[in-house]
Formats: structure tokens, sequence, C-alpha cells
């Protein structure tokens, strides 16, 4: 007489942190110089805010919640759905879906998202300090970058706010970099290769 045994199988999926931090390298190196006036124009920042910035984080998203990491899940899909959001409204302004709504734009608007996400960033800020020093740096970064967008949007202090969210940029590009060599190279070595740094162990 045949028996029917239950088997639990595993599976375990590979940490989604460099790519979903290669995509933050990327969107925010290409934007970055058009802030800084290096580079001019958003029509090819679109694409690498859609495919870099929105898709690679949100896939990193779903895969990090696999893995049962809130923290992974919520930032990489926070930060995934800002940059579609981000590149849908510069198509907005550029006439992309048309004149009535190119006409309708308020940068305000814009400026209440920023908010939004600053507010986010900071709590998320403080959680990333119980995870390494480089994503603690990358979050405090990307405080400097919403509170620049934001006070710019709203037409604040003139011209230091563009500067202030220019240069951030730029750096949570190079973090990012970093942050996504260093996930590859410690895991594939199994040791660490590029130190990332303790948590701060203030929390926990």
């Amino acid at each position: 007489m045949e028996k029917n045994h239950t088997q639990n199988v595993k599976i375990v999926n590979a940490d989604p942190s460099a790519i979903g931090l290669f995509g933050l390298a990327m969107v925010t190196l290409v934007a970055s110089s058009q802030k800084l006036g290096i580079t001019q124009g958003l029509s090819f920042v679109i694409p690498w805010a859609i495919f870099l910035g929105a898709f690679a984080q949100l896939f990193a998203s779903i895969n990090d919640s696999k893995r049962n990491n809130t923290f992974g899940t919520t930032a990489f899909g926070a930060y995934g759905f800002f940059w579609m959001g981000v590149a849908t409204s510069w198509m907005i302004n550029m006439g992309v879906f048309g004149q009535a709504l190119a006409s309708n734009v308020d940068t305000k608007q814009l400026g209440f998202a920023f908010l939004g996400y600053l507010i986010f960033t900071i709590f998320m800020t403080i959680g990333a300090m119980e995870t390494h020093k480089v994503l603690f740096l990358i979050f405090f970064f990307i405080d400097l970058l919403f509170l620049g967008l934001t006070l710019d949007s709203f037409g604040i202090m003139g011209e230091f706010p563009h500067k202030l969210a220019a240069y951030s940029e730029l750096i949570i590009s190079l973090l990012s970099f970093y942050g996504s060599g260093a996930s590859v190279l410690n895991e594939h070595f199994g040791k660490t290769f590029l130190p990332v740094g303790k948590p701060f162990g203030i929390f926990k």
C-alpha cells in the first residue's frame, strides 16, 4: 500500500539589492548631469528613469518581498514608483500627452509630491542606520535631494535648492554604484571585498 508523503521545498532567491542599487545609480547619474548643466533637456533622461529608476527598482522590490525583507521591498518599491511618476510628469510637461495637460501644469503640485517623499525618506533613513553605513549615506543624500527638489518646486531660496539637489543626486549615484558593487562582490567572493560599514547599533 502506497503512502503519500509531504515534502517541503525551500526556494532561495538571490539578493536583489545589487540590481536595485544599480538602477538607482544609473538614473541619478543621468538625471544629475542635466541638473548640473552638463547635458541639456530631459528626452534622454526619461528612458533611464523608466527602465532603470522604475523597473529595475520594482524588480528588486518584488524579489525582496519574496525574501520577507520589508525594508527592501518598501524602499525599492517606493522609489521605483517615484521614477515612474517623475518620468510621466516630465512627459506631461513636454506635451507628450497633448497641450491640454501641458497647459495645466503647476510645479507646486510636484513640490508636494517631493515633500511627501522627503517625509518618507526621513523615516527610511532611520531604518537604514541599522543596515549598513553606505546605505545610510545613500538615504541621507536622498533626504537632501528631496529637500532641494521641494524648495526648488516652491521657488524658495533662489538657486541654492537646485544646486543642492544636483550635487546630492550625483553623490547618490556614486554611493549607489559602490553599494551595488559591494552587494555583488561580497556575495560572489563570500567575504568582505568592499566594506559597507557596520550598523550604528542605536536602535537594535
